[in-house]
């Protein structure tokens, strides 16, 4: 379950944040997570609320932003049709992955004095 690395990797990084802005709670947390990031969302979300406890984070709300997988060709930037072959129609180039693969910590709000 690399989920739970990806939280602490994630609750790491906002204790840093947080701490560096002399925070005194963290109340959301934003991430992005794509369709082929091979990142189970629930389980994320899960492995968040077990994280957080007698954290900066522990009454921090958890909101995952789920993004789709695009591919586009990697010759003429052509968008690519899901479900279809990793081609482009118009060209007949290979596909290139626009979005979809990623994990982003996107935003951090927290109460500072």
């Amino acid at each position: 379950m690399h989920e739970y690395s990806i939280v602490q990797a994630l609750m790491d990084r906002v204790g840093e944040e947080a701490s560096r802005r002399r925070a005194l709670s963290v109340e959301r947390v934003v991430v992005r997570i794509g369709e082929l990031s091979g990142v189970e969302v629930e389980l994320l979300r899960t492995a968040f609320m077990t994280f957080r406890d007698r954290t900066i984070c522990e009454r921090a709300d958890l909101e995952i932003a789920e993004v789709p997988a695009e591919w586009v060709c990697r010759e003429c930037g052509e968008p690519i049709a899901r479900g279809g072959a990793l081609r482009c129609d118009d060209c007949g180039g290979p596909a290139k992955l626009r979005q979809g693969d990623e994990i982003v910590l996107d935003r951090i709000e927290m109460e500072v004095a």
